[in-house]
């Protein structure tokens, strides 16, 4: 059995919201294990008190470093130079960055030389070049809409589940009677509004390429090596943003591939996808 990568989680407190922690904590944990947990900021300021609980409640160390001159960030410095400590005592697999300040794009960098996975985490407004510096990136406000948006459908289901008792008069008496709701609450199985549509049609580029690249003579490529290729090509691709929780429901939503389902030798589905302009006429070829 494989042993987790270890990660040194840095969140920058000026540029994280301490709503998206346990997003952040959650993602680290499905990719490895975090040995280092710290957040820096100037913890003398009103500004960072809301996340004094959350440090306790996830054990995560503040690294205090204070504001020298107005209107200039110093908490950048702090967390680059920890981080070099970090992978110089070889005691890491991987680096977390948690901002969406562009000033950590070449310590990403230097990171994935050393042979560093690095994952960054930030909100949409993250820059371009910081998302390209990383082994993947996550969107922290989409997955944390996403996961409110789930809440409360989950909640509304199980509201309509219970049932509802109505007291009826009927006489002189009260005659109780259950009344069960049969009413299904209408959950969306997509959210197309996410992302624009020029980003769809962006992947879809990408897709192509790696289909033509990867497929086998009939245009087939399994979809788990075009997952692989997917978070290479794109850090910040995540199905997650487009409201969708696997890959093969997003690739068929988008209207231009289609889908099979093969059995292996272990009698195991394996999904693959082609371009459909490759479709050939007649019966499938698989």
């Amino acid at each position: 059995m494989e042993s987790d990568v270890k990660f040194a989680v840095l969140i920058d407190a000026d540029n994280i919201s301490d709503k998206y922690i346990k997003i952040i904590m959650d993602e680290i944990a499905n990719s490895g294990i975090a040995t280092y947990k710290r957040i820096y900021g100037d913890w003398t300021s009103p500004n960072l008190v809301s996340w004094k609980s959350v440090l306790l409640d996830n054990s995560i160390t503040p690294m205090q470093q204070y504001s020298y001159t107005s209107g200039k960030n110093s908490t950048d410095s702090a967390m680059i130079i920890d981080a070099m400590d970090i992978l110089y005592s070889g005691t890491v697999g991987g680096f977390c960055i948690a901002s969406s300040d562009s000033d950590f794009t070449r310590l990403a960098a230097r990171l994935r030389e050393s042979g560093m996975q690095v994952i960054g985490m930030g909100e949409s407004k993250t820059p371009k070049p910081f998302i390209s510096a990383c082994n993947q990136f996550k969107y922290l406000d989409l997955l944390y809409n996403n996961q409110v948006k789930k809440e409360k459908e989950e909640l509304a289901i199980q509201k309509q589940k219970q049932q509802v008792k109505t007291t009826v008069k009927s006489g002189l008496g009260m005659k109780i009677t259950t009344v069960k709701k049969n009413r299904k609450v209408s959950v969306p199985v997509k959210e197309e509004t996410v992302k624009l549509p020029s980003e769809q049609e962006k992947i879809c580029i990408v897709i192509n390429a790696i289909i033509e690249k990867f497929s086998d003579e009939d245009g087939w490529l399994f979809s788990g090596k075009l997952g692989d290729q997917l978070s290479k090509r794109l850090p910040d691709f995540d199905v997650r943003n487009f409201g969708f929780s696997k890959l093969t429901p997003f690739i068929s939503s988008l209207g231009e591939y289609e889908l099979d389902k093969v059995s292996d030798a272990n009698n195991q589905k394996q999904i693959y996808v082609r371009m459909k302009d490759k479709k050939e006429t007649g019966e499938s070829d698989r």
